[in-house]
């Protein structure tokens, strides 16, 4: 937990709130979201490069409050190990997910999550993976939320604030 209170770990997730975090035109009726795939708006995912896109579904990431956000990941699209502060749930909606514990990216490692499938990984432990084809998959917890990368050198944040 001490690595997310770092100067990086905190530029990472402020970034990742200003840049990955637009407002959602989602109507909200007797205090329900209804909406179907088709309603969903895609933009690029600043903490993740090319190849992946989000679409906001509900909550502020910086706030303490639940979110459910969906990521489309184009086929050989790797996830570089990294950590998030606090639980992260995912479930795979589409394709297949390859996904692990660990600090360093070894796919002979990864379990394989066919649709249906789902991880439930807690605060500040690594993971990592990778997706063969298009896959989606859709995540929830509770804020604030980011992600820091274990080696910096993996995070499009900071190469693109080198620019």
């Amino acid at each position: 937990m001490r690595e997310l209170l770092n100067p990086i770990g905190l530029l990472t997730g402020l970034l990742l709130i200003l840049f990955c975090n637009p407002v959602i035109a989602q109507e909200w009726h007797d205090n329900h979201l209804m909406i179907t795939p088709d309603e969903l708006e895609w933009g690029p995912v600043a903490s993740m490069g090319e190849g992946a896109s989000i679409a906001f579904i509900e909550g502020d990431l910086s706030q303490e409050e639940p979110f459910t956000f969906r990521l489309t990941l184009e086929p050989g699209y790797i996830i570089r190990p990294h950590i998030h502060p606090e639980y992260e749930r995912v479930t795979v909606l589409e394709g297949t997910l390859y996904f692990a514990h660990g600090r360093e990216y070894n796919p002979d490692e990864t379990r394989k999550l066919p649709v249906g499938g789902l991880a439930i990984m807690p605060p500040g432990e690594p993971m990592f993976g990778y997706v063969e084809e298009r896959t989606v998959i859709q995540l929830h917890g509770n804020g604030p939320w980011g992600i820091e990368y274990i080696n910096p050198e993996d995070d499009p944040r900071l190469a693109d604030a080198g620019n």
